[in-house]
């Protein structure tokens, strides 16, 4: 999604080797494991930087290959997942810096034009959540209400 509304073609960057089953030097404890991911979820980090602390700092390339289900599967059979998706949290934080810069800055079009933009992605991510059932039927974005709902 990360193309959508921009000119680019093609894919960069790197890919993950396919791994079938956890390396050998890798953690092998289920149960550490969780704790761990538990443990840094009450210390305020999301699951993208659980996964990234679990990877450089504790030899944990891939959670689910491990435990059999992502971070984000281990926070919610623990009564700890986050009322709104990490992806869609991240995007109206973005949403919440660019109305604070048109605020200072009314007469930067590119800007507010990148901010439909950004909505349109919001708007589109919270109708797929809402079908999933992360969200709740009645959640809607508005962007007078937008500080409430980011943390």
């Amino acid at each position: 999604m990360a193309r959508m509304h921009s000119g680019g073609r093609g894919s960069s960057g790197s890919t993950r080797p396919h791994l079938s089953e956890v390396p050998e030097w890798s953690e092998q404890d289920k149960k550490k494991v969780e704790e761990l991911i538990l443990e840094l979820n009450t210390e305020g980090h999301s699951s993208a930087e659980i996964g990234t602390i679990l990877r450089d700092q504790h030899a944990v390339p891939n959670v689910r290959l491990l435990l059999g289900k992502k971070i984000s599967d281990v926070l919610s059979d623990n009564g700890k997942s986050p009322s709104v998706p990490e992806d869609l949290m991240n995007l109206m934080r973005r949403a919440v810096s660019l109305v604070d810069h048109l605020e200072n800055n009314r007469k930067d079009l590119h800007n507010g034009r990148q901010l439909e933009l950004l909505e349109s992605k919001i708007r589109r991510i919270a109708r797929y959540h809402r079908g999933n059932g992360s969200l709740p039927e009645e959640w809607d974005y508005k962007r007078d209400q937008l500080r409430l709902m980011v943390e």
